[in-house]
């Protein structure tokens, strides 16, 4: 290697630009040219590590430069140069894998897609087709391009907001402390705010989590925090204590530690629990203020992110509500930058990220939403497009049949509704005039803090002020916003450029990605020297940001955002809120932003010379400038929150009112379970009916020597019908009395036993079917028509051996029922993996819940908010037991749902020991491994091997359902 030292050191200069611009997104093309001079080694660089987040490489160099042995460092390079070249074969290798595995399954979507689309097209009338053709309305929903909805009556509405993740108060928001607080928590907290003094709303929940960590101010861990209250708004005889907005946090997971929002999945059925509990006390209490003591529920679930997604729609199955959801930042579009990246496996991105089940989370969004809003017409069409359960030609086949009431086949959409994120107003101070002269002047003393401390930075404070503000990360693409400011010099003689790069202690406590941008930014600055004319304030107040705008707004400046990709941008706005031109990335929403505002530039985020160019242009042609003001403050008011809130609540009046189903008081009087304390749930499916009878008998003997059989229930949870229930117990000796509810065929029914007769000897025991259940599920139940598909599906899975074919997979009318399609399988080595089944009934738009049971010998499809889990959630609402008071037994595995029975507020009790049967692979296949979605840790779940009568009181004891 010592011969080659002038190759090396050209070769790592080359790595130190890439370090310098963050290793890990798309080069600019300026390392092609080296400042105008073609470089063999910056060409090889960019191609070998494009999009590779290897920024130890960058910091690798660094200690190999500050090496005095020739030898030392020598070693140190060649090291480096091995390892790029193994970054760049496994690139590769995971290019070529991804490219094969994709070659397999797009021909197969594609065509169930358009087999799909097919069967929306058939009987058409021809006006339908040409409105198909061209009205956007009619493709996917609704926009508030152009006049707004009418917005009819409303009633004093109660709305729920769900955002899990992050740090959320109302004041002195700590946007940007981690990567989990930024602008969706602002936009969340800002939206409960705009909602609550909308007209017609009483009060807005917006529920997040309780945070007790240490190092985190106790705001966090405040049950709940009042962000907007009534006074003024209206009299105390209209308003009652409980209206106005607030945040409400609710405790799950680990109570004194902080998580990362890829670390709650485990626990997202904890929040349920949590958050049914608050819903149902708060619905009653509003109803005693305002619904003539009738309960009002809220109008809407609306989940934001995909973690609050899976959230709103196990909560809108248990409450029988609407649901909405944003979806923010989606996974599938964030898996495919990074599988472009090459520098991981689908694997590897998934132990990071838990992919795999943000993706599934907003799959079961669309499959439970009535309205899901999006921020640009590109989000749906570029990003919603890539998921199983939408796509926008069928969207609009269906919306058209939809319109003139036609038989759409148990198919349905989610509504796609278009309404850009509000602005809080209330910050503009109107202190310039059009073409950003001060009006009146304010001493310097009462100029805001801020603005000293950004000042303070530049030699010449008076030049026109390039703003960006946007977190160190590689996608903000910041590095190429400073080399573009640093190589123009006509640009760094008329301009100061200030980078708002979110709070920082030491660069060196950040995480690697953030402070290597940030190393990488210093570096450049001290390449290029600007020192004096580039700020980069260590910290700010969120209730400083205005200011900063105003700051820039006032030296004439303006505010750039060159990320590789925005997904909407809500600093654009504020910018053009506070008077601020705009140059903005081409690629996402800003393209629409500035279509309304027309208030700056669009440029290529990868080519620093048209940066550069657009900011010169801008800043330098006055009337242009101007022009770009004018437009901005002109047209800002499309993008208020009364204006956004005008467009949601016009849309969620649209949604037909639900409630849950509550037991009146004669109900109660007649339904042994509604007087019961404490449940005792059977739900094990991986043993023997013999051994599920024993199970079933000991646990009922340990309650009747306990004397808890008043006030201690059981229900016996299954996929077996009813009848195949009565078929287990009587034979048994057993009584189905001895339970006061059965969950049967997978959650799609619900009976209750009783004798038909004055006393138990001269009657016979019937079962009263839960009707309000059944109207419960029916929500997007494909009937007939789903049935009909599943039919023709079936015939297609078959077993091959040699030339033959034999079918596996028949209809089995013996145990289905009116929500739920049974299916026998002859040889369940030969199933397809349930996941294949349920992309393929999303792609046809078929909303159902599929399950393989009974050691995958059966197949039952029952409705999407049809389980063992939701069911037992809805007769806890509906009888008013508290799901801690509920213990849960179950197998070491089991059906296809048997995951959802693990999580909650409930005690689960495992049965382990070798009675349990071992099931099914292709049964027992998932998206992602079980400790992904359930916190086996938990102190609510627990083992015991075994089941005799010792085991279960022990067990029981333990989870405190029996007292020691």
């Amino acid at each position: 290697m010592a011969g080659n030292d002038n190759w090396i050191n050209s070769y790592l200069d080359a790595i130190l630009d890439a370090g310098k611009a963050a290793i890990g997104g798309d080069r600019p093309s300026l390392l092609l040219r080296e400042r105008g001079h073609f470089s063999p080694a910056r060409y090889f660089v960019e191609e070998v590590i494009t999009g590779y987040d290897e920024t130890d490489l960058y910091k690798t160099w660094l200690r190999a430069n500050a090496m005095r042995s020739p030898q030392e460092r020598n070693t140190r390079l060649e090291n480096m140069t091995w390892r790029i070249w193994n970054l760049a074969r496994k690139k590769k290798e995971f290019e070529k894998e991804e490219a094969c595995r994709m070659s397999k399954r797009l021909p197969e979507t594609e065509k169930t897609r358009a087999d799909a689309t097919a069967d929306m097209s058939e009987d058409l009338f021809e006006g339908e087709k040409g409105e198909d053709a061209g009205d956007p309305s009619v493709a996917y929903g609704d926009s508030t391009t152009g006049s707004s909805p009418k917005t009819s009556s409303i009633d004093k509405l109660y709305i729920v907001l769900i955002s899990l993740h992050g740090l959320v108060r109302g004041e002195n928001m700590e946007l940007g402390r981690d990567s989990d607080t930024g602008g969706q928590v602002k936009y969340v907290v800002e939206l409960a705010k705009a909602l609550s003094s909308s007209p017609g709303v009483y009060r807005v929940d917006l529920l997040t989590r309780q945070i007790l960590a240490p190092n985190f101010d106790r705001s966090y861990g405040e049950p709940a925090e009042l962000l907007v209250s009534t006074s003024g708004k209206n009299s105390k005889q209209e308003r009652g204590e409980n209206s106005g907005a607030y945040i409400i946090r609710i405790p799950f997971g680990p109570k004194d530690k902080y998580l990362a929002k890829e670390q709650l999945w485990p626990f997202i059925q904890e929040f349920v629990d949590g958050a049914l509990s608050h819903i149902v006390r708060m619905s009653k209490a509003i109803g005693e203020e305002i619904g003539f003591r009738h309960p009002v529920w809220p109008a809407v679930i609306h989940g934001h992110y995909a973690s609050a997604g899976i959230a709103a729609a196990l909560l809108s199955g248990a409450l029988n509500l609407p649901m909405a959801f944003t979806g923010h930042f989606l996974g599938k579009d964030k898996l495919e930058g990074l599988l472009k990246q090459g520098r991981q496996t689908r694997e590897q991105i998934n132990m990071t990220y838990k992919i795999m089940c943000r993706i599934e989370a907003e799959e079961l969004s669309l499959d439970a939403s009535e309205i899901v809003i999006a921020s640009t017409r590109q989000e749906i069409e570029e990003q919603w497009n890539l998921y199983d359960g939408f796509e926008v030609i069928l969207a609009r086949k269906l919306r058209a049949r939809v319109k003139r009431g036609a038989n759409c086949y148990g198919r349905f959409m989610p509504r796609m509704v278009i309404i850009p994120p509000g602005v809080e107003f209330g910050h503009i101070i109107h202190d310039f005039d059009m073409d950003g002269e001060e009006e009146n002047p304010s001493p310097a003393s009462e100029d805001p803090p801020i603005w000293s401390q950004i000042m303070r930075f530049f030699t010449n404070p008076r030049k026109p002020m390039i703003l960006a503000v946007a977190r160190p990360y590689p996608e903000k693409n910041i590095t190429t916003l400073v080399k573009a400011f640093g190589e123009c010099r006509p640009l760094r003689e008329l301009a100061n450029l200030t980078l708002i790069m979110g709070n920082r202690e030491a660069i060196s406590k950040m995480h690697n990605m953030s402070a290597a941008v940030l190393t990488s930014v210093l570096t450049l600055i001290d390449e290029y020297d600007l020192y004096g004319q580039v700020a980069y304030p260590k910290h700010h107040k969120h209730s400083e940001v205005p200011d900063i705008y105003r700051l820039a707004a006032r030296t004439k400046g303006a505010f750039v955002n060159v990320a590789y990709f925005e997904q909407f941008g809500v600093t654009l706005i504020e910018a053009a809120m506070n008077g601020l031109p705009i140059i903005a990335t081409k690629n996402g929403a800003p393209v629409e932003i500035n279509q309304v505002l027309n208030n700056g530039l669009l440029v290529d985020p990868h080519d620093q010379n048209a940066i550069a160019d657009a900011l010169y242009k801008l800043l330098s042609d006055k009337q242009l400038w101007s022009r770009c003001r004018e437009n901005g403050l002109k047209n800002i008011h499309q993008f208020s929150w009364p204006e956004h809130c005008k467009n949601y609540l016009s849309r969620i009046l649209t949604l037909g009112p639900r409630s849950p189903a509550i037991g009146d008081r004669e109900e109660q009087s007649n339904t042994p379970i509604s007087r019961r304390k404490r449940i005792i749930v059977i739900s094990v499916d991986s043993v023997s009916k013999e051994d599920l009878v024993r199970i079933i008998r000991n646990a009922i003997e340990v309650i009747r020597t306990q004397n808890m059989s008043d006030s201690t229930g059981f229900v016996l949870s299954t996929s077996l019908t009813i009848s195949e229930i009565y078929s287990l117990l009587v034979p048994a000796g057993m009584l189905p009395t001895d339970f006061d509810a059965f969950i049967c065929n997978s959650g799609s029914n619900i009976y209750y036993p009783s004798y038909s007769g004055e006393t138990p000897n001269n009657s016979k025991i019937t079962f009263a079917l839960d009707q309000n259940h059944q109207s419960h599920i029916e929500y997007r139940w494909g009937g007939e028509g789903l049935r009909k598909y599943l039919v023709k599906w079936a015939t297609s899975v078959v077993e091959r051996k040699g030339r033959t074919e034999r079918q596996i997979i028949f209809e089995d009318p013996e145990h289905s029922s009116t929500y739920c399609l049974a299916f026998r399988v002859v040889n369940p080595n030969h199933l397809p993996p349930l996941k294949e089944l349920r992309k393929l009934m999303r792609i046809q738009s078929l909303r159902c819940n599929a399950l393989y049971n009974h050691s995958a010998t059966r197949l039952s499809v029952v409705p999407i908010h049809a389980s063992r889990s939701q069911a037992l959630r809805y007769l806890c609402i509906r009888w008013g037991i508290e799901v801690p008071n509920v213990a849960v037994l179950v197998g070491e595995s089991g059906d296809s749902d048997y995951e959802e029975l693990l999580g909650g507020l409930h005690r689960t009790i495992i049965l382990k020991g070798e009675f349990n049967i071992p099931l099914n692979r292709i049964h027992t296949v998932r998206r992602y491994p079980l400790q992904d979605v359930v916190a086996l840790d938990s102190s609510n779940i627990i083992g015991v091997e075994g089941y005799s009568t010792d085991d279960l009181k022990s067990a029981l004891q333990q989870m405190s359902i029996l007292t020691q």
